[in-house]
């Protein structure tokens, strides 16, 4: 299947549909016909640099009643991302400011919108996939949506690419204003079919919250201090008997190959690097404490 197939999809001015046929032709009989539909969906990834950028949008509207003077009605929304696949939630964020000496109503909506082009000649159809409605806002008031969520529904994705049928989904938020038309605010959506990737947005914040402090390196000196003596640390021939390799004889062939090897470098490696000078002396003034006491 090539992949400039659009999605499969059935409106009212016009439809994308696929089939296979299949031909049998016999000799002195008739042909054998099959016909067999089969749906494509042409894959929109939303996990794209475009697709994730926020939207935000402000709008306002006078409110005229009889060429009187009414007051004002703002609203300023906010949505996280642009892209969208069907089940998710769409966090809201608003502000509707009521200035008029009405009450006025907030609703938001997922618009999709049909376009057909045959011949010169365009046609739209809009409808409402789905929509939810806030509490009446006060004259004077000021209301404010803290992610309100509008869930989307199991709708087709998004025709773009497509030369003869588009399918193009908005969000609307509107205020109904009593007396005069709506505040209408539009911000353009894409519902796609490959979702979120789970660790797409969260690589920044770990990358930040686990960062690693390098102030420490600051604090080693430039030269490190030379090792002590071996016979600075061993004086006894007891320890220097006790430290010593232990013979093969005595190990038989349980030491035997590389094994061996790793524990002769293991028992030889250098000390730490220490200070012969006590950081902490103790005082001439201070009288021992008994351990019992």
């Amino acid at each position: 299947v090539p992949r400039t197939l659009a999605t499969s999809f059935e409106g009212k001015h016009g439809s994308v549909r696929y089939w296979v046929k299949a031909k049998l032709h016999r000799p002195w009989s008739t042909v054998k016909k099959a016909k067999k539909e089969f749906t494509v969906i042409e894959p929109i990834d939303i996990n794209t640099p475009a697709l994730l950028a926020p939207q935000a949008g402000a709008k306002e509207k006078l409110a005229r009643a009889w060429y009187c003077n009414r007051g004002q009605v703002s609203v300023t929304a906010k949505i996280d991302r642009k892209g969208y696949t069907p089940g998710e939630v769409i966090p809201i964020f608003a502000e509707i400011d009521n200035c008029t000496s009405r009450a006025v109503v907030p609703k938001a909506a997922i618009i999709q919108t049909q376009t057909f082009i045959a011949r010169g000649t365009k046609k739209q159809k809009k409808s409402v996939v789905t929509s939810i409605t806030g509490d009446p806002i006060p004259a004077g008031k000021r209301e404010v949506w803290h992610g309100r969520a509008l869930k989307i529904p199991p709708v087709g994705p998004s025709i773009l690419q497509c030369r003869i049928i588009q399918v193009e989904y908005s969000l609307k938020v509107c205020v109904d204003i009593p007396g005069t038309s709506k505040l209408l605010l539009e911000l353009p959506l894409v519902i796609g079919t490959i979702p979120l990737h789970p660790f797409g947005s969260r690589t920044s914040s770990v990358s930040s919250q686990y960062s690693v402090n390098l102030d420490w390196l600051s604090t080693i000196p430039e030269q490190l201090e030379a090792p002590p003596e071996y016979s600075a640390v061993v004086s006894s021939p007891e320890a220097e008997q006790s430290l010593a390799p232990p013979c093969r004889s005595e190990l038989g062939d349980i030491l035997e190959g590389p094994f061996f090897a790793y524990i002769q470098e293991f028992r030889f490696r250098p000390p730490p690097l220490y200070s012969e000078v006590d950081p902490n002396p103790a005082s001439d003034t201070i009288r021992p404490r008994c351990m019992t006491c």
